[in-house]
């Protein structure tokens, strides 16, 4: 080791307390850095792991295949594994609650080690009569079997217009199309081995429940038509190639691709998921770099300063500006070794932590059964490394130009620092007359060491820019979440279709825990507006829209019937006169004026009128003929209200949409035969315990009667929400602790440094109470003068992530007072007490001894 770097390594065993406050720092900067990069990889590999338990293992599926085939493609050197699938068709289940069907699908071992199969008695099927079967078939489906059983299935194949269906087709019985039916039936006999959890990878609107077989691929014949299932060994974008190539070597038409599961790794065609991921994770690491750096290099500026008399005295000795610049560089390369290793274990020990905790809750926060894996890749130590590295590095290369540019005539005499002119020094004598001599003092020791404050200065400044900025983010991170979530008032809806009819939904509004509930049915018609009467933003557009007639601006209305009892309340609740609705040859409604709606040109969400009419003005309303696709006129309904309160399950609407309200049997005077078929019945409820009432609605409910449990999904978006916080708060928090090292290491160092002059003001008879009074106004003038930039650089940088999220949430710019508010006080107290603390060392010092310091 040269001399160069001996007397480097002693300056840093001198200087403890600044060199320990640097690696506490470059610490937390690491750590934060190989959280980051921690967290992303983990959370990819938590989405993967996920998507495999929902949907199974496999990346490629040739449908269609037949024996030959498969066993080309399982040679094919790229396939890790290859499994089959064959269906063998369905049974009806004539007492089923949901689905009418029983689909039988046949897997070999590979298919039911890859696919999510849990089986609950019982075992997997292992022969090619044996049969395994959805739980959920038993209880909803009426199927009647226990384990052991052998059960008889008249197995058929679903056609529908000629076209075998599948289960991913919907699944159709009546209506205006033809209709499916089930053809080509066979008996087969299976014994029952077992009873599964309901498949998550069966669709939820799958006409089938699921019952799984077995087979062996060596069984399959050519003439045999099945899938195969392909897990590729190498999970790039090259696969997508290689996949297509093997089927056209293959002679295989049909190819489908896991896209759901091959865009967590970052493969697909839509990767916006990914990117998103890794987009997030570079901006957190921008934004701990730039508060590093400042960190950093502020400690390495005053290094240099207060090394600048030994690096011009070793200069006086030869010393070149090479060896000047590396023991500035060896200083960093010292601390970086030091450093990096604690804070990738700091890192991975706190991102560690954190996911412990959030494992507690994540299942229901995010609705997903795995936990989150701690996973460190060679690529993202790798990362975190180089990244801490060009951060020292970048934070010392100034520094380091510095230093090697002193003469050492300057160093020996400190003149590169100190600015003695009268012209560089001078100060308003407002400072004597208000805060008396010691503020002058104060402040004509700033200005003449003008590269000693500005590091401190910008230091101040970039932690209230750090912090103010990241949390305006999370604010408004918290505020976009909460708008993208629908307000509704209810915690339960039930729907029945218009063959079900009110009379199966009312009973279900009486069941235990029902606090409040709701009866709506709902009619979709058509009316026509005049120009005039549109709202400005739909004007706007109007001219030249095809849905602008002589006869007026096409209009689309939701007409809601509420229950008497309900509307009487409502017609109360927004001020209406209940006897202006007793009139039903007028049809008297109440009409909804004002919408919030999301505009997916522009991607906002705006707030309009919808219609400028009058109260007391009539609407004609048409629906279309189902016979020759005509409008037909239905009747004119009277406005006898208008507002902007919506009832209980109504929903508003975008332009060119209307809201009307009307009392149940005002709305039954509008059904005839050419409407009936509009008719859908809607019941919303509020409980006490909506968990508990769901399951007791699940219960009573008919096959005809769907239900959707509100509370629930709020639930587990709050939820969300807090998973959020958890991780912005948390990097809030470091990025405080960055700043907070950041101010007292430069603080405490910029007063060490001036111990020779706090030595001669002591010694011409400067109070302690003077003393006090000066570094107050100091901490004064750097708090103030702090906010002065770094308040409109974070308005600035608030109001792009403002813009950026405008991008989809429009509403109005506000400033965190809470947060400035926050940063003023906590800016001063820091400030404070970093040159209180630092002071109360210097003053228990020996002037003498003050005076012989030779640093500045």
């Amino acid at each position: 080791m040269n001399i160069i770097n001996k007397v480097t390594l002693r300056h840093l065993k001198e200087n403890k307390r600044r060199t320990l406050v640097t690696i506490v720092g470059v610490i937390i900067s690491v750590a934060m850095i190989m959280a980051v990069s921690t967290l992303a990889v983990s959370f990819q590999d938590l989405l993967i792991r996920q998507q495999i338990a929902n949907q199974g293992e496999w990346h490629v599926l040739f449908k269609d295949t037949n024996g030959k085939q498969a066993q080309s493609i399982k040679g094919n050197e790229a396939i890790k594994t290859l499994a089959v699938s064959k269906s063998e068709g369905y049974a009806r289940l004539p007492d089923s609650k949901e689905r009418p069907y029983l689909h039988v699908q046949r897997f070999d071992e590979n298919g039911l080690k890859q696919f999510p199969v849990t089986a609950l008695k019982g075992r997997l099927p292992a022969a090619e009569n044996e049969l395994i079967l959805s739980q959920r078939a038993l209880d909803s489906g009426g199927f009647t079997a226990n384990v052991g059983d052998t059960v008889t299935l008249e197995l058929g194949t679903r056609m529908r217009d000629g076209k075998v269906q599948t289960q991913s087709d919907t699944l159709v019985i009546g209506g205006d199309g033809p209709a499916e039916t089930l053809e080509e039936i066979t008996p087969k006999i299976y014994t029952i081995v077992g009873i599964m959890e309901h498949p998550s990878w069966e669709g939820y609107f799958a006409p089938g429940y699921t019952a799984l077989g077995y087979v062996e691929l060596s069984s399959l014949t050519d003439e045999e038509v099945f899938d195969s299932i392909a897990v590729f060994k190498n999970v790039n974008r090259s696969m997508l190639d290689r996949s297509l190539a093997i089927a056209k070597e293959n002679d295989i038409k049909k190819v489908e691709h896991n896209r759901d599961l091959l865009r967590y790794y970052g493969v697909s065609g839509n990767e916006h998921v990914t990117t998103t991921l890794y987009s997030l994770a570079g901006i957190i690491m921008l934004v701990i770099l730039v508060g590093a750096v400042s960190l950093i290099y502020n400690a390495f500026a005053i290094s240099v300063s207060e090394r600048s008399r030994h690096l011009g005295m070793l200069a006086s000795v030869g010393a070149t500006k090479r060896q000047k610049r590396n023991s500035v560089f060896f200083e960093g390369a010292v601390i970086g070794l030091i450093s990096i290793p604690l804070g990738i274990l700091a890192g991975l020990a706190g991102i560690g932590t954190t996911f412990l905790f959030l494992n507690s809750f994540i299942e229901g926060a995010l609705n997903i059964t795995q936990k989150l894996h701690l996973v460190v890749t060679p690529m993202s130590l790798a990362a975190a490394v180089l990244i801490s590295i060009l951060t020292i590095f970048v934070s010392t290369y100034l520094p380091a130009r510095r230093a090697s540019k002193i003469a050492a005539i300057d160093a020996i005499r400190q003149s590169h620092d100190i600015k003695l002119t009268g012209k560089k020094i001078k100060t308003s004598k407002l400072v004597r007359n208000i805060f008396g001599m010691e503020a002058e003092i104060g402040l004509k020791n700033l200005k003449r060491n003008r590269k000693r404050y500005r590091a401190t200065l910008f230091s101040l400044i970039i932690s209230i820019v750090l912090f103010l900025s990241v949390s305006f983010f999370t604010q408004n991170l918290e505020r976009s979440a909460d708008m993208s979530e629908a307000n509704l008032s209810y915690d339960i809806q039930i729907y029945g279709n218009n063959k079900g009819g009110l009379e199966e939904i009312i009973p279900l509004t009486n069941v235990e825990g029902v606090t409040e509930s709701s009866l709506l049915q709902t009619m979709y018609l058509n009316t026509r507006v005049e120009l005039e009467k549109l709202p400005p933003l739909l004007r706007e557009n109007a001219e030249g829209d095809s849905s602008l007639t002589e006869d007026g601006y096409l209009y689309g209305i939701e007409l809601y019937g509420l229950e008497r009892n309900n509307f009487i309340s409502y017609a109360e609740e927004v001020g209406a006169d209940t006897g202006d609705f007793l009139d039903t040859a007028n049809v008297p409604a109440i009409v909804i004026d004002s919408t919030s709606f999301q505009d997916y040109e522009s991607r906002k969400i705006i707030e309009s009128k919808t219609i400028l009419a009058k109260e007391g003005e009539k609407l004609d309303v048409y629906y279309v003929s189902d016979d020759d696709g005509t409008e037909q006129m239905l009747s004119k309904i009277e406005i006898k209200k208008m507002t902007n309160v919506l009832p209980m399950g109504a929903f508003g609407g975008g332009l060119g949409n209307l809201q009307i309200i009307v009392p149940d049997y005002v709305f039954q005077t509008l059904i005839n035969s050419g409407t009936e078929k509009l008719v859908q019945n809607y019941a919303y409820m509020n409980s006490s315990d909506p968990m508990k009432t769901q399951d007791v609605l699940n219960e009573a409910k008919p096959s005809n009667v769907y239900i959707y449990n509100v509370h629930e999904q709020r639930q587990r978006s709050q939820q969300m929400i807090l998973f959020m916080s958890v991780f912005t708060y948390g990097f809030i928090a470091l990025i405080s602790l960055i700043s907070i090292a950041n101010i007292l290491n430069t603080i405490s160092t910029s007063i060490a440094l001036r111990k020779r002059e706090f030595a001669m003001l002591r010694s011409v008879g400067m109070t302690p109470k003077g003393f006090n009074k000066m570094i107050n106004y100091e901490s004064f003038f750097y708090g103030s003068n702090a906010l002065l930039y770094g308040l409109p650089i974070s308005l600035v940088i608030m109001y792009l992530i403002h813009l950026s999220l405008n991008n989809t949430f429009e509403y109005q710019f506000q400033l965190p007072i809470k947060s400035i508010l926050f940063v003023v006080l906590a800016l001063f107290l820091i400030v404070g007490a970093a040159m209180l603390y630092s002071i109360g060392k210097i003053k228990k010092g020996n002037i003498i001894d003050g005076l012989k310091q030779e640093n500045v």
